[in-house]
């Protein structure tokens, strides 16, 4: 009887292991932050209408013709005009100091309808990935700038310029990337400079709370992302060391069998398995159709999805 011959770990065969894991890990919690961007965009529609109201309120249409007709005719002495996403609301409060003396304040709102980095690794985390990014490098190093590395720095200008905070002049125009998409997604036109702070435009309580859970739903899609990420990678930590321990795919498989993550043989072998993945007939044709050439990373991340679809079938 010949014996079975066990496939024996190596590190490219422990990460292949590990990224199965981490998928399971993520797909468990990824509906957090699955909702989050739900309920923000939600909130984004109805936080369009409510600070349309309120700019208009405060500067009638009438009154920005007025100052149109007037730049036409007289240029910039005619009067300020911008176009902008970026409001600030307030409402007149009162306030106690340390010596128990009252003081006249404003509780303000700041209200950005365009994307901040934190928030766009958040919202597009899905879309990073599957294009073989990394929107989890910044929560990495856990604040600690010391260990920006090489990969870091090239993790963020991958991110950066996939989501379009980084640009360059030989890029193809045609393509709308995620952030000129947001800066063009909604703009009114507002009296004054394009420097956002110095319009202030007064709202009754009940407003300016919900422009409070407005811009909390947006926070909460950074927040979403960051426990995401802090609960698989502490038990990516713990997996490595054991994957460390393991010797042979038999004891991976054996672990993998009792928390339920998917794992099989084929899965090991990477040259082999990445290369019938993603050259299949039906994989190929679609690849064909692309007008952008996947980079290795890509095709990995495309192969392994396949993989582990096929193993659910």
């Amino acid at each position: 009887m010949t014996k079975e011959r066990k496939i024996t770990l190596n590190a490219e065969k422990r990460k292949v292991i590990a990224d199965q894991f981490q998928s399971f890990y993520e797909d468990k919690v990824k509906d957090k932050l699955v909702q989050a961007k739900e309920q923000y965009d939600l909130m984004r529609e109805k936080a369009k209408e409510k600070i349309n109201q309120v700019v208009r309120f405060h500067q009638p249409q009438e009154d920005v013709d007025t100052i149109r007709r007037m730049r036409a005719k007289y240029n910039s002495a005619g009067g300020e005009l911008y176009e902008d996403n970026c409001f600030y609301v307030s409402r007149p409060i009162i306030k106690v100091d340390d010596e128990g003396r009252e003081y006249e304040a404003n509780d303000e709102v700041h209200i950005r309808f365009n994307m901040g980095r934190n928030f766009a690794r958040a919202y597009y985390r899905d879309e990073l990935k599957a294009k073989g990014l990394n929107p989890d490098f910044h929560l990495s190093i856990n604040d600690d700038y010391s260990k920006r590395n090489p990969k870091y720095y090239n993790d963020e200008s991958a991110v950066n310029t996939y989501l379009g905070f980084n640009n360059s002049s030989n890029e193809d125009k045609s393509i709308t990337k995620p952030v000129a998409k947001w800066e063009s997604d909604f703009k009114l036109w507002v009296i004054g400079t394009s420097y956002c702070h110095t319009r202030q435009f007064k709202v009754d309580e009940n407003t300016l709370n919900f422009f409070k859970m407005y811009v909390a739903s947006a926070d909460n899609v950074i927040k979403e992302h960051e426990q995401m990420y802090s609960y698989v990678e502490g038990k990516m930590k713990t997996l490595r060391l054991g994957l460390k321990s393991y010797r042979y795919f038999d004891q991976a498989k054996a672990l993998a069998d009792k928390i339920g993550v998917v794992l099989n043989e084929t899965m090991m072998n990477e040259s082999s398995s990445l290369a019938l993945s993603i050259y299949s007939p039906e994989n190929l044709a679609s690849l064909l159709e692309d007008k952008e050439v996947m980079t290795r990373e890509q095709k990995i991340a495309f192969a392994r999805k396949q993989m582990q679809q096929n193993s659910l079938n």
